[in-house]
């Protein structure tokens, strides 16, 4: 015997637009305001703007990933294949290898900073943006 899936995917609506406002969208004294019911997360998935949003964080993301791993692998080859160029001594006990290997969290941490500047100044307003367009509020979170 089976039975469905938590996680079987529920068949999408037909056509329509997102965040499109309808007639008595806004309440006045004639229409009041309706309760607002949980945001339609399938519409939002394909609304032009959450579309931007994730194009933008995915253009930030793979290429900042791919430095940081082309970073840690080069470390990690010198490490494997140049055993003299990582021992050579900088400075009394300090070596060429110890001063690369501290500079990988160094360089973790510079990522981190990077990415929560850019998030800060380009994913969070959009964010913002597009939960109020859901009519999400501070109060739903």
């Amino acid at each position: 015997m089976t039975h469905a899936s938590s996680y079987t995917r529920v068949p999408e609506p037909g056509e329509y637009v997102a965040f499109e406002p309808g007639e008595y969208d806004f309440p006045d004294a004639a229409h009041p305001a309706e309760p607002a019911g949980p945001p339609d997360f399938a519409a939002i998935r394909e609304h032009p703007d959450f579309v931007l949003l994730r194009r933008r964080i995915t253009r930030f993301v793979f290429p900042a990933s791919a430095l940081f791993l082309a970073w840690y692998l080069t470390y990690v080859l010198l490490a494997a294949y140049a055993p003299g160029f990582m021992a050579h001594r900088v400075t009394g006990s300090v070596t060429v290898g110890l001063l690369l290997g501290l500079s990988q969290f160094v360089s973790t941490v510079a990522i981190m900073l990077w990415y929560a500047r850019f998030a800060r100044k380009n994913v969070d307003p959009k964010v913002a943006e597009l939960r109020r367009a859901a009519g999400e509020t501070d109060h739903d979170r």
